[in-house]
């Protein structure tokens, strides 16, 4: 089987077994003092400023990112495990998720000096919000089909087209754009893609909310009427965008929020058969199994990303796995409950909210059937 598809994993030393239980003491305390509640899915519903701006003061956002931008020049390894711990007990950490996750690593790759400068401190500090213009209307994971458009202008670019299912749009400060700069060549369609970095406060910005069917906000649709973007607001090479978006993709589709999103869920579940509130069942030995071997195998990637190798298509088949997992797991607390009301509060409002949200796990981020093209060809099979 590839190397590239299944990158080796380090064991977890003791340095990085002091930064979890660190990580977890501190966590342990917000609960207790109710400062935050946890729930399902958080780094993508659950917004908190405050939260996020004392993560930073305790040297836990931009920790890969080195200390002569801001941040705390630490590794992927460790910057695992804090997200790890952060996503097991569901606090609210969608106002950095973005920017510390992926943002942050592609400007460190792709940016100029100056990029490097302006975001990478405040990202590193939580003052600074990120969202992902990629997705279009009628393009679902074809990124290639993208019809926003980039037209050159004196001293930069004008920006027209609509990106949709951008999440946090509406709590964003600006977003990476995927725009077409070059006339679409049917025989080389990943030509002519280049990446800008879109103030989402400037003239010509419209941010229109989706609404979800459980009244929710989360997702918006991004509108560009003819933006202004200065050429020092181009990120990476003109006509690289592809290369640039699909290295990016790496952060966005390994790490453990594709497959604890619903952890809560199960740890409630866990505790209601403990506590005789629900019958004692097996099936949860086989979801904390498959909880164990993503874990490996997103470490895994985590080690690659570390070393700088190329990590796509590890990354997929995480992602892959790990939303279908996140899915199956709320699907079995459901079947569990299925035989009357549920009397624990907590587990029935965990499991309300994960219901809600389980039809976009193999959605966002690529589907699923994109991104067993990925592993395909990531395997040279077609």
């Amino acid at each position: 089987m590839s190397r590239q598809l299944v990158p080796p994993v380090v064991a977890e030393g003791a340095a990085l077994t002091e930064l979890r239980l660190e990580v977890r003491d501190f966590l342990d305390g917000q609960i207790a003092s109710g400062r935050f509640v946890p729930h399902v899915d958080t780094w993508l519903t659950r917004w908190d400023r405050d939260f996020t701006r004392e993560l930073a003061r305790r040297g836990w956002l931009g920790m890969v990112i080195p200390t002569r931008y801001g941040g705390q020049g630490r590794t992927h390894l460790e910057r695992f495990v804090v997200t790890e711990e952060l996503l097991v007990v569901g606090a609210p950490v969608a106002a950095h998720w973005v920017a510390e996750r992926q943002i942050g690593p592609t400007l460190l790759r792709f940016g100029t000096e100056e990029q490097k400068q302006a975001f990478l401190p405040r990202i590193s500090r939580g003052e600074v919000v990120f969202g992902i213009g990629m997705s279009e209307p009628d393009s679902g994971s074809d990124l290639a089909s993208v019809r926003t458009r980039g037209e050159r202008v004196d001293g930069g670019w004008r920006l027209t087209g609509t990106k949709v299912w951008t999440s946090g749009a509406h709590e964003a400060d600006a977003f990476f754009a995927l725009a077409r700069t070059e006339p679409l060549d049917p025989a080389h369609r990943h030509a002519g893609l280049s990446q800008f970095i879109v103030d989402l406060r400037a003239p010509g910005v419209d941010i229109r909310p989706i609404i979800s069917m459980g009244g929710d906000h989360h997702f918006n649709e991004v509108h560009l009427d003819g933006v202004f973007i200065p050429d020092d607001r181009v990120l990476g090479n003109l006509g690289d965008g592809w290369s640039q978006v699909t290295s990016e993709l790496g952060f966005e589709r390994s790490g453990p929020e594709r497959f604890l999103s619903t952890f809560q869920l199960l740890a409630a579940a866990a505790q209601a058969m403990e506590d005789g509130g629900l019958p004692l069942d097996h099936g949860l030995g086989r979801q904390v199994a498959r909880l164990a071997g993503l874990h490996q195998m997103s470490l895994a990637v985590s080690t690659a990303l570390e070393a700088e190798a190329r990590a796509d298509t590890a990354a997929a088949v995480v992602k892959v796995l790990g939303t279908t997992t996140e899915g199956d797991i709320v699907d079995y607390v459901d079947l569990l409950t299925a035989s009357g009301w549920v009397e624990d509060e907590e587990l029935y409002a965990l499991l309300r909210a994960a219901i809600l949200q389980r039809p976009g796990f193999t959605l966002r981020g690529g589907t699923n059937e994109i991104l067993r093209g990925v592993i395909a060809r990531g395997l040279g099979m077609r």
